[in-house]
Order: C-alpha cells, then sequence, then structure tokens
C-alpha cells in the first residue's frame, strides 16, 4: 500500500466518522517558541490548552513534522528520520478512551477492501500506563486483545505531558511485532525494535503542576473536559504494509536512494557506509524540499540553520559516494514527483523550490573542497602534535570562511577519529556576535561607560515615553553626561547626553530613526536634539548641545519634537508595514521581514527570498500597497498579552523577545504586527508610495528602497521632467522611449565594433614592419619594440603572436612588445619552441620586465604578460630583455 493511500485511508476513515478534516498546518509553526512543528498535535496545542475554542468536537489530520535532535542516528537505524508524517485523530470533550481504541482497531484490523489497514490481529501488542486499569480493561474486555499482549509501563514511556504545567494523562501504544529477525520475543517492554510502536493514544484527563524533568511532576487535578490526542507514523505503517526492512526503503524515499545510486553509480544494500550515506541523502533530500516548500530559506541561524545544515550534509554525502557533478537538480525534482501525489503544492512551486535548492548547493560546492583541504590539514597538525582534538579556532575557520556547519565539522573531524573543541568554537563564536553589538553600540552611543545609563536607570527608574499621544510636554532633566562623562551641569556649546524622566522623543529603535527636536528649561537654557537612544532598556538618553545657558541635573524642563519629521517617518513606518504584508501575499511566507529603517519620507525593507523578485511582481506589490492607501483605512495600536496577539493572527518575529504584554498595530484588515513605533492614522495620510526597486544585500536577503508622500511625488516630477527631456532628443512619445532609444545603442554598439576592428587591423598591419626590426642575439631572433599608447591588453597579445608566428619556426625567436594604457605600462612576451629549447622562458622574461616596470606578471613558458607603474621606464625594460636574452642563450 502506497503511503499516498495510507494518508487517504486515515482522512477517510475518520471523516466518514464525524471528524473534521484539517489540512496539514506550515512546517513554519505558528507559535514563536517553536522552530518547527515537530508533532501532529502542535497546531491544536490553543485548542487543548483552552486557548481558543476548537471549530469542531472532532478533528483528523496528516501533519508534516520535522525533528532534528537525532540527526546523526539518521540512516544507521531503522526508523530515525527528519521529516515524518503524523496521522492524528483528536476529541475535544466528545469521545474518550472506549471511543479512541476501538476507531485505533478497527482502522487497523479492518479489511483492506472495507478500507481498512489489513494488519493481523495476533501481531499487535498493547501498552498501557501502570495505574490506567480502565485502558487495560477496555483494550482486554472490549476489544478482545488477549491479556499476555497487554504491558503496563511507567512515565516515561506512557504518560505524556508537555512538559509545562497544563493537560496531561496516560497513553496507550499500539506496537507491531516484526518476528523473530528483528530480535527476542516478550513484548515491547523487552525489544523495541522488533515490537516497534506505530500509534499511540493520549487520554488527556489530568492537570500537572510544576516538575523537575519528564516523570517528576505533580498531578494537580482531573481536567474540566477530557481530551483524546493521537499519533500514528505514517512512514513506520508504510514499513510494514510494503514489507520493507526500515523507513527508507518505503516508497516516498526508496524512489531517492535509487535516483542517487543511478547518480553515483553505488549500488544499494552491498556496503554498510554506502548505505548510511545513501539514507541520509534520501532522508535529508526530502526533507529540505518539504521545508523549502513551506518558506524556509537557508541561513544561519533558526530555521533556516536546520534546512542549511541538512542540506549541506547530504551534498556532502552524495560526494563521499562518488558524485562529481551537481545532483540536486535530479533529486528535488523526484522529490517533488513522489511527494506531490500527496502535496499538490509542492509541483505548483516547484520552480521556486528548485532555485533555492540549487543556489544552496552552488554556495556550498564553491566552499567544500577548499574547506575540506583545511580541514585535513588541520587533522594532520592535530595528529603530528599528538592530539585527538580539532582546535576550536579551526572550528570556527570552517564555519566564518568556508560555510561549514559546527554539526558537519563535528561529524567530519569524528570520521577521523577527533573530537572537536566546542566550547573554544562557541567562545569564538560569542566573541564574534559581542564585537559586532559592541561596534553597533559603540556607534550609537560614543563609546560612554554603559555604567554611567545604568546608574540612573537604577536611581531615576525607566524613561516613560508619551510619545504615542503627545509631541511636547513637561520633564524632569535625571541625568547628564558631558562629552561622555556624567556631570552635574553643562554650558553652552557643551555636547551632551540628557535623561528626562519623561519624554516625547521616539527612541531610535525597531528600525525606526530617532526623533529631533528641542529641550527648554525653566532657567531659558535650550538644547537641540539630534539623536536619541537607548543604551540601556527603558533609558532613552538624548543626544545633542547646549545652545543656550546653562542645564542641570534636576532642572524642569519643556520637551518638543520636530512635528513634520516624526509624521514623516510614521508615514515611511506605516507604508513599512504595507510593503511586509503585501510582499507576504505576493510571494509566501518566505518574505519574512529581516531588518527595516523608517527615515523622514522614505524607508527600506529587508526580507527573506532566494532569488530577486521580478519585475511584474514589485509592480504588483507597489499597486497594491497604493490601492490600500485609497481605501482609507484606519490604522489603531493596541496592547495586550503576546498569546492574544497570536490568537488574532499578528506577526511576529521568530528569535525575537517579546515580554507578556505586546503592542500590535493593525491597519484595516490588510495588515497586524507587533510593533512598539509611531504610525499615521489613516491610510490616507501616506498619500503616495513608490517603491524605488530591490537589490541582495546577503544569500537569501534582498532590499527595497522606497519613497513616501512628498518624497514620492517628487522623485515622480523628476521623472516625468526626464521623460519629457528624452522625449524632445528623439523625436517620440513616452511609450515610444524604450524601443528608440535601444535602436540607438544598437547601432552605437555597432559603431564601437567597427572602430574596434580598424583599430585591430592597424595594430596587426606592425607585424611585418617588426618583424623585419628582429635583431640577433647570440642566434636568437629578438623583436621587441613599443607600439601606440591606448593598445588593450587583448590586441597586444594579438600582435606578439601574430609576430611570433611570421618568424620561421626552426630560428629561435623572443617577442617582446610594450605599450601604455591607462596611463600603466603594459607588455607580452612569447617564445617559439625553438627557443624554449635554449632555455627561454616567457615567464621569466616578463618577470624581468615588469620588475623594471615596477610591478609584477607571470604565465607560461610559450607566452607571459605583465604590467607596473612606470611607463618611463619601457625603455629600461627593453633592454633588460634584451641582456636576459643574451645571457640565458
Amino acid at each position: 500500500m502506497e503511503s499516498a493511500e495510507i494518508r487517504r485511508r486515515w482522512l477517510s476513515f475518520f471523516e466518514e466518522r464525524g471528524h473534521t478534516v484539517v489540512p496539514s498546518a506550515s512546517l513554519i509553526a505558528d507559535d514563536p517558541t517553536l522552530l518547527l512543528v515537530n508533532a501532529g498535535m502542535v497546531p491544536f496545542k490553543p485548542y487543548f490548552l483552552g486557548e481558543t475554542k476548537p471549530p469542531a468536537p472532532r478533528a483528523t489530520s496528516v501533519q508534516k513534522c520535522v525533528r532534528t535532535p537525532d540527526i546523526e542516528e539518521v540512516g544507521k537505524t531503522t526508523r530515525h528520520g527528519t521529516f515524518f508524517q503524523m496521522c492524528g485523530n483528536f476529541s475535544f470533550g466528545d469521545y474518550f478512551k472506549e471511543g479512541a481504541i476501538k476507531y485505533a482497531w478497527e482502522l487497523l484490523t479492518g479489511s483492506v477492501a472495507d478500507g481498512g489497514y489489513g494488519l493481523e490481529p495476533e501481531k499487535l501488542w498493547i501498552t498501557v500506563y501502570l495505574d490506567d486499569d480502565e485502558a487495560e480493561r477496555i483494550w482486554r474486555e472490549v476489544v478482545g486483545v488477549p491479556a499476555e499482549r497487554i504491558q503496563r509501563l511507567g512515565k516515561k514511556d506512557n504518560f505524556w505531558s508537555m512538559g509545562v504545567p497544563g493537560p496531561c494523562g496516560p497513553c496507550s501504544e499500539i506496537n507491531y511485532d516484526r518476528g523473530p529477525a528483528f530480535g527476542v520475543e516478550g513484548g515491547p517492554a523487552v525489544n523495541d525494535e522488533r515490537y516497534v510502536e506505530i500509534w499511540n493514544l493520549v487520554f488527556m484527563q489530568y492537570e500537572r503542576g510544576e516538575g523537575t524533568s519528564k516523570e517528576d511532576f505533580e498531578i494537580v487535578g482531573d481536567l474540566p473536559s477530557r481530551n483524546i490526542d493521537t499519533g500514528l507514523g505514517l512512514e513506520r505503517l508504510a514499513m510494514i504494509l510494503q514489507g520493507v526492512q526500515n523507513m527508507y526503503e518505503t516508497d516516498t524515499l526508496r524512489v531517492v536512494i535509487d535516483k542517487a545510486t543511478e547518480l553515483t553509480g553505488v549500488r544499494y544494500g552491498e556496503n554498510h557506509d554506502s548505505d548510511v550515506s545513501l539514507r541520509v541523502v534520501a532522508d535529508h533530500l526530502r526533507t529540505s524540499v518539504m521545508l523549502i516548500g513551506d518558506g524556509v530559506t537557508p541561513g544561519n541561524e533558526g530555521r533556516g540553520y536546520v534546512l542549511r545544515r541538512i542540506m549541506r550534509r547530504a551534498i556532502r554525502n552524495m560526494r563521499l559516494l562518488g558524485a562529481t557533478d551537481p545532483v540536486v537538480a535530479a533529486l528535488v525534482d523526484v522529490v517533488i514527483k513522489t511527494m506531490g501525489q500527496q502535496y499538490p503544492e509542492l509541483e505548483t512551486d516547484r520552480k521556486r523550490i528548485e532555485s533555492v535548492a540549487l543556489a544552496e548547493e552552488v554556495r556550498f560546492l564553491k566552499t567544500l573542497n577548499a574547506g575540506t583541504n583545511v580541514l585535513d590539514g588541520a587533522v594532520t597538525e592535530a595528529r603530528s602534535a599528538g592530539s585527538k582534538v580539532l582546535s576550536g579556532d579551526k572550528a570556527f575557520l570552517l564555519h566564518d570562511t568556508w560555510g561549514f556547519p559546527i554539526d558537519l565539522t563535528l561529524e567530519m573531524a569524528a570520521e577521523q577519529g577527533l573530537t572537536v573543541d566546542e566550547d573554544g568554537f562557541r567562545r569564538l563564536m560569542k566573541e564574534q556576535r559581542e564585537r559586532a553589538k559592541a561596534d553597533a553600540r559603540a556607534k550609537k552611543t560614543g563609546h560612554a561607560d554603559l555604567s554611567a545609563y545604568r546608574e540612573v536607570a537604577d536611581t531615576s527608574g525607566s524613561t516613560e515615553f508619551t510619545g504615542y499621544g503627545h509631541t511636547e510636554g513637561e520633564s524632569t532633566i535625571v541625568g547628564l553626561l558631558v562629552d561622555g562623562v556624567p556631570s552635574p551641569a553643562a554650558s553652552e556649546g557643551d555636547e551632551v547626553e540628557v535623561v528626562l524622566d519623561r519624554t516625547p522623543f521616539y527612541a531610535e529603535g525597531g528600525g525606526q530613526l530617532a526623533d529631533q527636536g528641542r529641550i527648554k528649561l525653566d532657567t531659558g537654557a535650550v538644547i537641540e536634539v539630534r539623536d536619541v537612544q537607548q543604551p540601556v532598556p527603558g533609558v532613552s538618553v538624548h543626544k545633542g548641545s547646549v545652545q543656550v545657558g546653562e542645564v542641570t541635573v534636576g532642572a524642569s524642563a519643556y520637551t518638543a519634537i520636530d512635528v513634520t519629521r516624526r509624521r514623516a517617518i510614521a508615514r515611511a513606518h506605516s507604508a513599512t508595514h504595507l510593503t511586509h504584508q503585501a510582499l507576504r501575499d505576493a510571494l509566501g511566507p518566505t518574505a519574512a521581514q529581516a531588518g527595516s529603517e523608517n527615515s523622514p519620507g522614505r524607508f527600506r525593507f529587508d526580507f527573506g527570498s532566494p532569488a530577486a523578485v521580478p519585475g511584474t511582481v514589485l509592480t504588483d506589490v507597489e499597486q497594491k500597497i497604493n490601492e490600500v492607501l485609497a481605501r482609507e483605512l484606519d490604522v489603531q495600536a493596541e496592547v495586550m498579552s503576546i498569546d492574544e496577539a497570536k490568537k488574532q493572527g499578528a506577526i511576529a518575529e521568530f528569535g525575537e523577545k517579546y515580554g507578556e504584554r505586546v503592542r500590535v498595530v493593525t491597519i484595516g484588515d490588510f495588515s497586524k504586527e507587533l510593533c512598539g513605533g509611531t504610525h499615521v492614522h489613516n491610510t490616507a495620510q501616506l498619500g503616495l508610495v513608490k517603491l524605488l526597486g530591490e537589490s541582495s544585500i546577503g544569500s537569501g536577503v534582498r532590499r527595497i528602497e522606497a519613497l513616501v508622500g512628498v518624497d514620492a511625488y517628487n522623485f515622480l516630477a523628476k521623472e516625468h521632467t526626464v521623460v519629457a527631456q528624452l522625449q524632445e532628443l528623439v523625436k517620440g512619445r513616452s511609450e515610444e522611449l524604450p524601443e528608440k532609444i535601444a535602436a540607438m545603442l544598437g547601432k552605437l554598439k555597432d559603431a564601437e565594433k567597427e572602430i574596434e576592428k580598424f583599430r585591430a587591423e592597424k595594430v596587426l598591419q606592425a607585424a611585418a614592419g617588426l618583424v623585419e626590426s628582429a635583431k640577433d642575439v647570440r642566434g636568437i631572433a629578438l623583436v621587441t619594440g613599443q607600439v601606440p599608447d591606448g593598445t588593450s591588453a587583448d590586441d597586444l597579445r594579438k600582435l606578439v603572436l601574430d609576430v611570433r608566428g611570421r618568424i620561421p619556426g626552426d630560428r629561435p625567436a623572443v617577442v617582446a612588445l610594450f605599450t601604455t594604457a591607462n596611463g600603466r605600462p603594459l607588455t607580452v612576451i612569447a617564445t617559439n619552441e625553438a627557443a624554449r629549447g635554449r632555455g627561454l622562458k616567457a615567464g621569466e622574461l616578463v618577470r624581468t620586465a615588469a620588475k623594471t616596470l615596477g610591478g609584477g606578471g607571470g604565465g607560461k613558458p610559450d607566452v607571459a604578460q605583465g604590467g607596473g607603474q612606470n611607463p618611463a621606464a619601457i625603455g629600461d625594460a627593453i633592454d633588460a630583455v634584451e641582456r636576459l636574452v643574451g645571457e640565458t642563450a
């Protein structure tokens, strides 16, 4: 029975029994605490935790899952895989133990003709929790399983919880006996390799309290509503129904193994090590396709690192198997064709998936050989020193320079019998991050001692931000630094950093630039504020200069921001939110924000994308943004719990740390994001958004730059003026400009080719005269000379070879010609075979000439090229070549 059919039967069985079919959620977990969906029940967590009311009392799904903690075991055991599908049926206060047990038995043992899986009842063994007499009785009395095939196990194996206070309950597992070939008898309590678990039934009936481990926690009471959460591993059931010994030989993975053997020439089943590599390739490439399909792109953090690690592990294993050419395209094609039967969106999104995967292969292959050589050298160095540990600095070099994930270095070192100084590696990584943070912090704090800011925070508390509702207001100066040093007072002309108890000034953060403005004291003193930063959390530091009077700590002040600047920045920030949502609508969740900067009238937005965004897509995104502006949508901000924000679908970046209370900015029905910045009140206030273009700023990250409001209008006005000028020049309408300008450029290019051809012919015409000028130096025909300035390196090379070709082959000859191009001397020297027989090599001659010219050069014995800095030395260089020819011949 094929995997697709197993999946179809599961969903059909439970749908016929009143369950709502829920499509698989994305592997990108809708939960900032999870990297990837790693269990079938993850999408249903809000229902089990009581956070959200379930859409129906019964549900069923086949959920895509990824787990990588045991990645080193992939390929070595029969059932460890990084990607798997978990078939689940769920009851929210509806049926409980008896219903779940009867459904499971009916589906597993029901005949294939009746829609079941047709397993032999006598091969199924059951485990229940130690004191779960109810479940044991149902299996024995209601279903009819003999008591000798029911075993009781403890909390470690047969009790479930989320690891935190909340729902929990006993489990009952169904195990399949694969027979004596897989080990001794005695049931799953004795041998879980022979008696393999295929289905776990979780009976959520209790609430647990705090605990120190999976087994050590207190049961604090019964749940008000009892629930069912079950999970059947599709790959494990496929292994049994397809009669194969491990999950890698099931239909969706065996085809990938077969393609890998075709590409490498290695036969599966003949060698243990190569079999492990083939299984790793099959598992990892399938996982990679599923991750890319759900919007993950390779990177060095979070989900991107998971994808990069498994892709590079698969590519390296193909190299170990003997592959020398790129292989990812062929393997991805097989995975999409196979898994596309269950997930048609893979075929729909084929081009993007292939683009991401191929780009990562190209990146890794560029560094794999060089990095492997570095690793081999480090291993040799360690062994020579009598050590069995690869140093942390070598591991760091491989990661930082050659793109080797630390896990790959660990694995490759282990293959050579070495361990890796992981502590040293992680220390260097931490130092690198801290240097980067320190550099960024220094730019914002002017290298001031942070302890001064912390002291202000300790004595005066955090700065209250009033800027959401006010642009000016009364404050008190609670801290003052002059030239980075704490001071009780500052005078006119001093550069100061001022800390206030409350402020309407927005401190730079979340991509939004700081406010500017003025602080006026009751004494008449004035501070011009140029920047506001938060060097330590909660303390806003106003940087500027004292314009008039004296400033003292404790003085009362009146603050006022530059309202025009604030409004322009607010327009840019709101436009950023609109751009983010429009991009996600166009490109999918892969277009997640990777950074931004909102400044007056313009913004830049960084986002994840494996390739350039087509111009047509960018145009559609821009149109959608401006259509939203015309809809005059209200922009609202609300503070709520992080859980409530997630329920409402607010976009939150994975890896960001959020408190219990967060601020959510909502733009009509179009956008909802967690954000602490300032915004317009209505989209109509933006006026106009113009996307200037997009470009790459790193692997898998693109940047859009754009203008907003008056700045966008001014840009378009200038564009219109330029277009009008071009219309006048080419005598055509605006829509005719591309064609007319392309025609003009084509004619210009043709003319340049003709000029180049004429110039080359003129240079070559000198060949005959140069041959006649050959000088005999101890039997060597030596041709030297300086050709007209501006001759290109290619033309000079052609001339030298032409001259050499005109000299009879049996006569030893050296041709050394010079020119000046772009103010620098250039030389090409050639020798024929007869001259090389006399010991004259072009490379050595060029090095002598180039040294005289104040530069360097080299090449092969027959022809070489060099250059220098001093055109006036060409005559001396010719003399140097002649001397060397005479000495060598």
